[in-house]
């Protein structure tokens, strides 16, 4: 009996230079989570990451001829994801899903003849239940085509604890490429889905149907222990929130005598007021943080809803500073600012000692509760802009030129304090200043 080919598919970044792939490149997790689930089912599945492929989609298409094709991806990849399930209806004649983060709250902008199923859950047993022929009616969170005309089903949340182990096989062959900044490889371990806060300029909070749910972490650890990588990034949307579940997980690590690196996300207000344990999370090796500051001044972070304040944001650079665990200071540039608020971030960020900033711009997702407020104000329906680096919604106080002139002002100043810094000392700094000067006068017209 022939055993179905199934192409599982995770889309380019960009075509331009404009990002910063070779700098963050993320493991396919999602994928192989499906895949695992699809081999240990008796199918053949098979990954083209585009990050690190040196075959087209196209070449990759003809040489393996797949009867299932799945593309996942965000909101910046939307043109690719239907690029490739458009070719792979017109190569191979392939049964085609779309899944992923951005898939599950605007599925109807994959509303194409060239689309077969859209998954609007994290359950991927529902790919299982479509290939087994169970009848589409009868699958919760999907959207599928009735006589040519798409169906909705509702979604439902998905209990994180049900996903198999990851076959990560591909990331091996792939080791040279995965990275998080200086920590290559890097692998990625999920440990919950959705986030408890809801951010304004945030949907995290929303996916998985609003629910919250989290895996044992005694699993998460026997995970870890496996992975053959020294380097661990924990993807989930705020990894730093249970104290007992951190407790029990610095005890696992320390039991076993796990040595390896790890990156999370945390909020500022959670490490402001545990000093101690992030001195135990130093001690069994969190090298970066990514902590949410968003914001130089109380104003924003109010508008921001992140139910935290500047008091909080600078006591935890202080804490991980002393600590000597690296924090990521992670921040959004209003489309209400004006030009001086462009230099007091600098200054703001040099004064309270903060070597590394992941610096954004308002970027209203078309998931998040911000989309309506900035719908009037839209100067691009482009999804490849919706990359926090791009603006996608007239400033209010300056032109969308003089407010491109201005932030990479602020990237070119942060990018020159870093080489100073000698943090990063893997990237080619000339390319990116040089990068950034061009863009001063590229983009807003």
């Amino acid at each position: 009996m022939k055993k179905n080919k199934f192409l599982l598919v995770h889309p380019e970044i960009s075509r331009t230079k404009y990002n910063f792939a070779g700098v963050i490149d993320n493991e396919p997790l999602e994928l192989e989570y499906i895949y695992a689930m699809l081999k240990n089912e008796g199918y053949e599945p098979d990954i083209w990451d585009g990050q690190v492929e040196k075959i087209s989609l196209k070449e990759k298409l003809i040489s393996m001829k797949p009867d299932f094709v799945y593309v996942c991806g965000r909101t910046r990849q939307e043109n690719f994801m239907k690029e490739y399930c458009k070719a792979a209806k017109e190569i191979c004649n392939s049964i085609t899903f779309i899944g992923g983060l951005h898939a599950q709250h605007s599925y109807k902008r994959f509303y194409t003849d060239y689309i077969d199923y859209i998954l609007t859950t994290f359950d991927i047993y529902k790919i299982l239940e479509i290939i087994n022929g169970i009848n589409s009616e009868e699958i919760d969170g999907i959207c599928y085509k009735n006589h040519g005309e798409w169906k909705e089903n509702k979604a439902v949340p998905f209990e994180i604890e049900k996903l198999p182990l990851p076959d990560r096989s591909y990331f091996y062959k792939h080791t040279d490429r995965y990275r998080y900044l200086e920590l290559l490889p890097c692998a990625h371990v999920r440990t919950s889905y959705s986030c408890p806060y809801h951010c304004s300029f945030c949907y995290r909070g929303t996916i998985n149907c609003g629910t919250y749910t989290v895996r044992d972490i005694k699993s998460v650890v026997d995970e870890i222990e496996n992975i053959e990588c020294d380097n661990i990034y924990i993807i989930d949307d705020d990894f730093l929130f249970n104290e007992k579940r951190l407790n029990e997980f610095i005890t696992l690590i320390k039991e076993r005598n796990i040595n390896k690196k790890y990156v999370c996300y945390g909020r500022a207000d959670f490490v402001s007021s545990h000093p101690e344990l992030m001195k135990q999370l130093k001690e069994i090796g969190f090298y970066y943080i990514l902590v949410g500051l968003e914001a130089i001044d109380e104003r924003y972070l109010s508008d921001y809803n992140k139910l935290s304040d500047m008091s909080c944001n600078t006591k935890a650079i202080q804490i991980l500073n002393d600590t000597g665990i690296n924090i990521m200071g992670m921040f959004i540039v209003d489309l209400d600012f004006i030009v001086k608020d462009f230099s007091l971030f600098y200054k703001w960020i040099k004064r309270n000692k903060l070597k590394h900033t992941a610096i954004s711009i308002l970027t209203p997702e078309m998931s998040s509760e911000l989309i309506e407020q900035y719908r009037d104000r839209l100067i691009t329906d482009n999804p490849e802009e919706w990359d926090y680096l791009h603006v996608v919604a007239k400033p209010s106080r300056m032109s969308v030129r003089m407010y491109y002139f201005h932030y990479h002002v602020l990237l070119v100043k942060l990018f020159i304090r870093g080489w100073r810094d000698g943090i990063y000392d893997f990237i080619d700094y000339g390319y990116y200043i040089k990068s950034f000067l061009k863009n001063m006068f590229k983009f807003g017209g």
